[in-house]
């Protein structure tokens, strides 16, 4: 195994560089991604039934970030599972993310993906944007209990979380580890807007979004300190990644892997060749035989 060989649970990822969730749906994408270097990619949430999604414009350009308001804009599990992912050579390093309207919904598509083979699955908890489908959900442990315990309960592959930036995040968090999940992944997009000043209306359609990208950096890597403190399962760090050294501030931080989202809508795919050789030289130049020993090793940490 190499320097950069991660284990979350039963997966081993050959690098902690994964696609988030959100950016590329093709399956044809999600496998070049792959083969550009990332450790494991995320599908766009998938819902029962397929989504539209909202009219555009959905993103908008803002300092240091992107904010979005794509509407869960998907296939459907159905038509990902029978299409998409039969163009991916490895499924062992696809991780589903289901957007459901109930514990029901989850358990649905969960058992579905697992039948067809993918690696792991992600319960998008957090969307900003989407009633019912998202950080509502997140905001009340009890209903992230029962999910997640009732997911859980179907799958033998790892249920992965994904929590976004709240009062409760921690407790909820708690809640799934106790019911269940393998990993929480923090954080997702921040609810957000922005103006155009000159025909004095909200740039989005649905006028609300979500903030991505270096601006909510800070924030996350906040977020994923503290959970690592309070968790036993891993934590997966998502929110602002665009090089090696953001990328290595998260594993720093805690977090066992690193997700890649708005970096790859402004450098491309070559952003997982980038960040996984800047990490590789980082371990060499300071002695670090493996990701696992630079994990949570911060200095002056209190």
């Amino acid at each position: 195994m190499s320097r950069l060989t991660v284990k979350l649970g039963k997966l081993v990822l050959p690098n902690p560089v994964m696609l988030a969730s959100g950016i590329l749906s093709h399956g044809s994408l999600l496998e070049k991604a792959l083969r550009e270097g990332a450790g494991a990619v995320v599908t766009k949430s998938l819902t029962l039934k397929g989504r539209k999604g909202y009219e555009t414009p959905v993103v908008v350009g803002v300092e240091e970030g992107l904010v979005n308001a794509v509407g869960l804009a998907n296939p459907g599990y159905k038509d990902f599972l029978k299409n998409d992912l039969q163009m991916i050579k490895e499924k062992n390093r696809v991780i589903v993310s289901i957007a459901g309207d109930g514990p029901d919904e989850f358990v649905k598509i969960a058992s579905s993906a697992e039948d067809a083979g993918i690696a792991a699955v992600e319960l998008n908890l957090s969307c900003p944007h989407v009633k019912k489908h998202g950080l509502e959900i997140g905001k009340d442990p009890k209903l992230v209990r029962r999910i997640v315990k009732d997911t859980r309960g179907v799958l033998k592959i790892p249920v992965h979380v994904k929590m976004g930036f709240c009062d409760e995040l921690i407790r909820s968090s708690l809640v799934a580890e106790d019911a269940g999940a393998d990993a929480v992944v923090a954080i997702n997009t921040l609810p957000a807007m922005v103006i155009d000043v000159y025909s004095r209306k909200p740039i989005l359609s649905r006028i609300c979004g979500g903030l991505s990208g270096p601006a909510i950096h800070p924030i996350a890597l906040r977020c994923v300190y503290e959970l690592y403190r309070e968790l036993s399962i891993p934590v997966i760090g998502c929110g602002g990644v665009k090089d090696w050294q953001t990328a290595t501030e998260f594993l720093l931080a805690g977090a066992k892997a690193v997700q890649v989202g708005s970096a790859v809508a402004i450098k491309g795919l070559k952003v997982f060749s980038e960040i996984t050789e800047g990490l590789a030289k980082y371990l060499k130049e300071y002695g670090f035989e493996s990701v696992d020993i630079l994990m949570g090793s911060l200095e002056g940490k209190k």
